[in-house]
């Protein structure tokens, strides 16, 4: 069959190669003797016109002799092919229950039984039997019956070598074979005079014929007038020319058998019979027709694999509704010459799949007309329609392209590539790129069959969209991944010339791809690096460092880490490219994306492999350094100020939010991993976390609430961990390496590339996101262990001999059962200059579907082997990876057509969002109202527990009843209205540091809490509070240079909801905005003062940024205008630390801030002085402002809150808990309004939480 050829041309299983046909045709008592004879002609023929490169042999009436030589001598040729039996016993006698099938004599006298465990013997496997004969299904049970006897004699075979079994030659298996007989062991063949003798042959080798035949025979067929069974002869056309009449019936009829075989056939029978081998196909498909006509006349044909029946299947009837078209033509076109009406049969099952794709649910079954979709591809006619069907059906998911692969669309669109079509070129593109998302195993077929040049000129063609381009590098990404001979061709293609030119697109993906691209073409292929080196590669990625899309930026780190990784001869030239590109990658040291650092730390590992040596000599250096060196550790001693005041930063207030859809998603681009909890149980570890402190005296200043440990880093034992670099080593070695003395101690140039390097991974280990700097230890501790290895062999192996301990992940200082020994907190003398990297604001984003969706997991960790027991085995691997880039082809994988289920009206998180914006209106209508009446007490106290730590930072949800409440290091979230704790855990801090301020982000969507600790560290957390199950979703360093000091505010953060831009600073220097969308620092506004900033405020409307500073000045910064004209006022009133500073949301809205003083001034931003001036009490600890009533309340060291309204008056006064017999409260820790309610929040350092409210019954 034509078809067939075209269809499975470059299949990887052509078992049939060799054919022997041994067929009986004595014709006693048969009275169709034309019949019988013209098959022998006829099937040679038919199977011809399927597989050119088959042999054949005839053997009419031969004997048992003759039968064993021809099996024998057609095993022996075949070797491990397939060969084919036909027995033909028409005539003789039946097949007899012992499994005997019956040969003529030499002389033709009598008949001689032949054994079918003889015959499976000569024949061997793999081998197809097929029998057409009465009581053909004996032979069936037999040869599973001897089938079954071989395999039992080749176990005793093998269990026992000594068995006689075992000295004879042994049995060939049985189990690859296939067996198809006429009828059942106790059925007779038809008799009919209308239809050949060996009715089973014919319907296997000349299908159509017998199909038209039997069409004919049927009543239905007196509705086509004219047609008789001397007309069906003459059907004209050919079978393999689809544009005749029997060629187009024939192709119909290919894509209806398979058609039902793909829809009643287990996919794995199907895949073994209909896949695998062209003319196994071939046989089963007529096999299927071969039992709709048996059955008809009462006869079942048997199958070995058995089948389940298909003669009723619903296609049946298309088929004869294409036979009665075709057939109502066929006198007109006999006698008349009228031209052929093609059949509409496959345009009407396009319209079916059609609306199976239109119409569907998403749990369904498959649809039916797959593999006729498939047959349509073949067609001109139909092929864009079918392509662009199939592209639809493909872009459902993973599970829609493995079922098209099993139906065997993989020849049919590689055979398309060879066109020209301009308009099949996005069709083509979309579905290749689904396909090799889900399947990347085709590489060698694609550059075999040259496919990749075809994606190539799709690439580099620029009237091409964006986003075809797109698919088209992702194609040739996953053609050159690890594939030399993919490498090889896309190189000759021109390949990075190609993908140079496009770095500059607009559309992110485009960028993405392409750098993922070129990363993987000169993956260890020294001749693309040369080219890339040729073409200035490396400096034309530079530009995407500072690329507004993290993902972008990702790729790039990714394509630079393996250009520096390939290991090929070092030249001086090579050596210099490797250094700057160092040193380039190293300023991402800070990027606020973790995905960007996890790819910098990797991309650094595959420096440190190229030049180990250097990286060890630095290594025992700092090593050396490290032990000699003190490192001052943070003072304890520092309760001279404000002593023995326990004073607290309080955030800034949550601001009023906009519920625009553009912002739902602010903090889309966050990668989602989850904080290594494998390793860090953090919903449980506080239960068994010590949380005294250690050591150190007690200090107090406005911003240092906590104890401050002054425990300093220790080697611990020299036996065990001298080559072992700890969490702790590698932080005191790290602040070492910051003091300028440290030039004149090293050898290695202090600044040379290797120290610089050196030291980032130094700083990526104390990464906040835990995967970040368990990837950078495993780099650090794989460069000590070989240097100490290298220094000291002797001992190393005497303390392998006698087991050490095993490598020490980020665990070291992870979430686990002990907090690990704080090391001391960095006090360089002086702050270095800060030079903001790629020049300051970053360009516009193009707009466009984002990889990374909201909560979306980023890539996993690719696990190592580093931390198996057996000491210090945890060596760089050079395939150390990330799984970015598989990461990033998912985004293929995944529907691109389907409506985001937020936007469809009927989904649960359409639901779910329209109930949660209910819900905020009703909270807004309802406070608002008790506002606008005005608050003339605030004393009802709501809610009291004792919480787990002393609190220092407190924050009320914007909508839901839950208010989160921060110790030093943990978060402890409560229902103020049910008095329940819902969760507490570990924030992940060193213990030498606290967290010093809180905001929630999407308050009025799908919460997350943000946390913010005075090392400058930000931590971002979902699925806290009710889930019970924490995530981190990202974590960076959003203050790079923080000073501590035993007087610092720690870091105080202010969040615009409506524009996702994140306010930064502290005991710096500066103001630093972050962009949570880009995950990149936008912008650093210098204060212009000496002092730290202890209290941030914010006005998206006006760009206005008001920082309250430890001097007591208050400054007002508008963020459009450049560094050094942007502060547009300074207020010099207070004399002592600014509490709190707050700018109004309102048009015309007044700063309000005070000081620890208690002196409230109020603030025109255009004025230079104060407009208003409150007294309050002295020696404030905490004081926050209601953003919607005018109230504000002050928390004071001794030990009462005092509640004002804007004009001074005061509301209410609070010196004692209600119940617990009245005790008093503790010194005020933190306080904080509701957003919205008239509720206070309030800590104290007695570790109790308490809130308090307007009366019962206004709320």
């Amino acid at each position: 069959m034509g078809v067939e050829k075209i269809v499975f041309i470059g299949s990887t299983f052509l078992f049939t190669k060799m054919w022997a046909k041994g067929k009986t045709t004595s014709v006693h008592g048969c009275d169709h003797l034309p019949w019988c004879l013209s098959h022998a002609a006829s099937e040679k023929e038919q199977i011809a016109s399927t597989m050119k490169s088959a042999r054949y042999k005839q053997s009419l009436d031969p004997t048992v002799d003759e039968v064993k030589k021809l099996c024998t001598s057609l095993r022996r040729n075949a070797k491990e092919e397939r060969v084919l039996f036909h027995y033909n016993g028409h005539g003789v006698p039946r097949p007899t229950v012992n499994g005997e099938i019956w040969v003529f004599n030499k002389n033709y006298t009598q008949y001689i039984p032949l054994s079918i465990y003889d015959l499976q013997t000569w024949m061997g496997s793999p081998s197809i039997f097929v029998y057409d004969c009465s009581n053909a299904g004996i032979i069936v049970k037999s040869f599973k019956q001897f089938a079954m006897q071989r395999e039992q004699e080749l176990e005793v075979a093998a269990i026992n070598p000594n068995h006689p079994l075992a000295q004879m030659p042994l049995p060939p298996s049985m189990k690859n074979c296939i067996q198809l007989a006429a009828c059942e062991a106790s059925e007779l063949l038809p008799m009919n005079p209308d239809l050949p003798a060996d009715l089973f042959t014919s319907c296997l080798t000349t299908p159509i014929r017998v199909a038209l035949r039997w069409f004919c025979m049927q009543k239905s067929a007196k509705l086509v007038p004219g047609v008789t069974l001397d007309l069906i002869e003459k059907i004209p056309g050919r079978l393999n020319d689809r544009r005749t009449p029997l060629g187009e019936l024939n192709w119909i009829f290919t894509a209806i058998t398979d058609t039902i075989a793909w829809n009643v056939l287990p996919r794995d029978l199907f895949q073994k019979l209909f896949r695998q081998d062209l003319l196994v196909a071939s046989l089963f498909r007529n096999f299927l027709l071969a039992e709709r006509i048996m059955r008809s006349y009462n006869c079942t044909p048997v199958s070995s694999p058995r089948l389940p029946p298909t003669y009723m299947h619903a296609m049946w009837q298309a088929w004869d509704l294409a036979v009665d078209i075709c057939l109502s033509q066929l006198p007109t076109i006999i006698e008349e010459g009228t031209a052929f009406r093609h059949s509409p049969f496959f345009a009407e099952q396009l319209t079916a799949f059609q609306v199976w794709l239109t119409m569907g649910v998403e749990n369904r079954n498959p649809p039916e007309q797959l593999p006729i979709v498939l047959q349509v591809l073949l067609s001109q006619v139909h092929r864009l329609r079918a392509l662009d069907l199939l592209g639809r059906f493909l872009d459902l998911g993973p599970w829609a392209v493995s079922l098209a692969l099993s139906v065997g669309i993989f020849p049919y669109v590689l055979k398309l590539l060879q066109s020209s079509a301009r308009e099949l070129r996005p069709l083509l593109v979309f579905i290749w790129a689904k396909i090799l998302a889900v399947d990347s195993s085709c590489q060698a077929d694609l550059v075999k069959d040259n496919g990749h040049k075809y994606f190539l000129s799709v690439l580099a063609d620029p009237y091409m969209p964006a986003e075809h381009r797109t698919m088209a590098v992702f194609i040739l990404a996953v053609i050159v991944n690890s594939y030399t001979t993919g490498q090889e061709a896309c190189l000759q293609g021109n390949l990075i010339a190609i993908c140079l030119e496009q770095l500059s697109d607009p559309h992110p993906l485009l960028r993405q791809w392409v750098a993922i691209c070129l990363g993987r073409i000169w993956q260890n292929f020294d001749s693309a690096r040369w080219c890339g080196v040729r073409d200035s590669a490396h400096e034309k990625l530079y530009s995407l460092l500072s690329d507004p899309i993290p993902e972008v930026r990702c790729a790039a780190v990714f394509a630079l880490g393996t250009f520096v990784g390939n290991s090929a001869e070092r030249t001086d030239h090579s050596t210099t490219i490797d250094h700057n590109v160092a040193m380039m990658l190293a300023q991402l040291i800070n990027d606020g994306s973790p995905m960007v650092r996890k790819e910098l730390v990797v991309a650094l590992s595959h420096l440190v492999v190229q030049y180990e040596s250097n990286f060890c000599t630095v290594a025992l250096q700092f090593m050396e350094e490290e032990k000699n060196y003190a490192v001052p550790s943070p003072a304890s001693n520092a309760g001279a100020s404000f002593a023995a005041l326990r004073w607290s930063r309080e955030p800034g207030n949550q601001t009023q939010m906009r519920e625009s859809p553009a912002r739902m998603r602010s903090v889309s681009s966050y990668t989602n991993i989850r904080a290594a909890t494998t390793t860090r149980n953090l919903n449980k570890s506080l239960q068994n976390l010590n949380l005294s402190e250690e050591g150190g005296s007690v200090a107090f200043s406005p911003g240092n609430l906590s104890t401050s440990s002054s425990a300093s880093s220790t080697l611990g034992s020299p036996d065990n961990d001298e080559y072992i670099l700890s969490f702790e080593t590698i932080d005191k070695m790290r602040r070492v390496s910051s003091y300028s003395s440290l030039n004149s101690l090293i050898g290695v140039s202090f600044n040379s590339v290797y120290t610089q390097i050196w030291r980032v991974l130094l700083h990526l280990a104390a990464d906040p996101f835990p995967e970040v700097s368990d990837l950078a230890m495993k780099v650090l501790n794989s460069v000590a262990y070989k240097a100490t290895v290298n220094a000291r062999p002797q001992k190393i192996s005497g303390s392998l001999t006698h087991g050490s301990p095993p490598m020490p992940s980020a665990s070291s200082s992870s979430l686990t059962n002990e907090v690990p020994k704080p090391p001391a907190r960095e006090l360089p003398p002086a702050r270095p200059p800060y030079t903001p990297p790629f020049g300051g604001q970053a360009p516009h984003s193009h707009q466009f579907q984002r990889t990374r969706k909201m909560f979306d997991k980023g890539p996993d960790q690719t696990p190592d082997d580093g931390d198996e027991p057996g000491g210090h085995r945890s060596f760089i691997s050079a395939t150390m990876q990330t799984g970015l880039c598989d990461w990033s082809a998912k985004y293929f994988a995944q529907p691109v057509m389907k409506i985001p289920e937020e936007h469809d009206v009927e989904s649960q998180v359409r639901k779910e969002r329209e109930w949660r914006f209910l819900r905020n209106a009703r909270v807004r209508r309802q406070s608002l109202r008790i506002t606008q009446k005005g608050v003339t007490r605030l004393d009802d106290q709501l809610f009291i527990n004792r919480n787990p730590g002393v609190p220092s930072v407190v924050k009320f949800h914007p909508f839901n009843p839950c208010i989160a409440v921060a110790d030093k290091d943990s978060i402890c979230f409560w229902d103020w209205e049910k008095g329940e704790r819902l969760d507490y855990f570990y924030n992940g801090n060193p213990r030498y540091t606290r967290i010093t301020a809180m905001e929630y982000l999407n308050g009025h969507d799908c919460s997350l809490l943000l946390t913010a600790t005075d090392d400058g560290a930000l931590r971002i957390w979902k699925n806290f509070a009710d889930q019970k199950n924490p995530e981190m979703v990202t974590a960076w360093q959003g203050l790079s240079d923080m000073l501590p000091s035993t007087r610092g505010a720690g870091m105080v953060v202010d969040w615009e909801q409506e524009t996702g831009l994140l306010m930064t600073s502290g005991d710096v220097r500066v103001i630093r905005i972050w962009d949570t969308d880009r995950e990149m620092k936008v912008q650093d506004i210098p204060t212009g003062a000496d002092s730290c900033v202890t209290s941030l405020s914010c006005d998206p409307n006006r760009s206005l940024i008001v920082a309250g500073l430890g001097d007591g000045s208050v400054r007002v910064y508008d963020r459009r205008m450049g560094p050094n004209e942007c502060r547009v006022m300074t207020y010099r009133e207070h004399g002592a630390w600014v509490v709190k500073a707050h700018l109004q949301k309102e048009t015309e809205g007044h700063i309000i801030s005070v000081s620890v003083n208690g002196d409230v001034r109020f603030f025109e931003p255009r004025v230079p002085d104060s407009v208003n001036v409150l007294q309050t009490v002295k020696g404030l600890t905490a004081l926050d402002i209601h953003p919607q009533a005018n109230l504000f309340a002050c928390g004071s060291m001794n030990q009462f809150i005092a509640v004002y309204s804007s004009s001074g008056d005061i509301i209410s006064n609070i010196k004692y808990y209600e119940g617990f017999m009245g005790q008093r409260i503790g010194a005020i820790s933190c306080l904080a309004f509701h957003p919205y309610w008239p509720h206070l929040a309030v800590g104290s350092n007695d570790y109790y939480m308490s809130i308090y409210s307007a009366e019962k019954r206004l709320r």
